[in-house]
């Protein structure tokens, strides 16, 4: 490798090691700010809690996009396509929502350990739609995770069922917005992430003030 290669890859191996240290940040951040909202401050809204957060995913994704040029900004093309990111916006939605709610009822390792079963549901639901099958190996690693949250839920002194079923449903549903991303972003070659987050932000405005 030439001296002129090191320094570049250095600078993309720190600006990628950068965004993970980010990305796990701020959904830390915003994992325990919700929780300190709903559960201890007593905020009893976790719709319009969530449209707050589309709305702001919406803002920052056009800056960065606009702006920044991140990526380049693509306009919807057809009909077809306008259904496909719809769907998708409600599915993404109703995962951030039952996130949300799961964490009023929920202690915050409680909720994530049944958000490691996502996988398992991303399994599931990608055979389903797509029947693509992944490697025994895949499925037989999936199986540990699934019996270490039951056991878990069978042994949590703050257990509720209200939040359990919420919290499986939110992880159901981002299992399945993952697919719907995955099948739309190989067929299109669309990047959706303004529209996703522009829609849910829309839907639940409409859902909030009962328009």
């Amino acid at each position: 490798m030439s001296s002129t290669q090191q320094p570049s890859s250095k600078k993309q191996t720190l600006f990628i090691a950068s965004l993970i240290i980010l990305w796990y940040s701020s959904n830390i951040g915003v994992l325990l700010l919700n929780k300190y909202l709903l559960s201890n401050y007593g905020f009893k809204f976790p719709i319009f809690l969530t449209m707050c957060h589309m709305s702001a995913c919406a803002f920052f994704s056009y800056i960065s996009i606009v702006f920044i040029k991140l990526v380049p900004l693509q306009p919807i093309k057809s009909r077809p396509q306008f259904l496909k990111i719809a769907t998708l916006s409600v599915v993404f939605c109703c995962s951030v929502v039952g996130g949300n709610i799961s964490l009023r009822y929920l202690p915050v390792s409680f909720n994530q350990a049944v958000g490691a079963t996502t996988p398992f549901f991303t399994a599931l639901f990608a055979y389903l739609m797509t029947f693509k099958r992944e490697a025994w190996v895949t499925y037989a690693a999936l199986v540990p995770v699934v019996t270490g949250v039951v056991i878990a839920s069978g042994g949590e002194p703050g257990f509720h069922w209200f939040g359990f079923i919420m919290c499986i449903s939110a992880t159901a549903a981002r299992a399945f917005k993952s697919v719907l991303q995955g099948i739309l972003l190989s067929s299109e070659g669309y990047n959706t992430s303004v529209s996703i987050c522009l829609s849910s932000a829309i839907c639940t405005f409409l859902y909030v003030f009962g328009l």
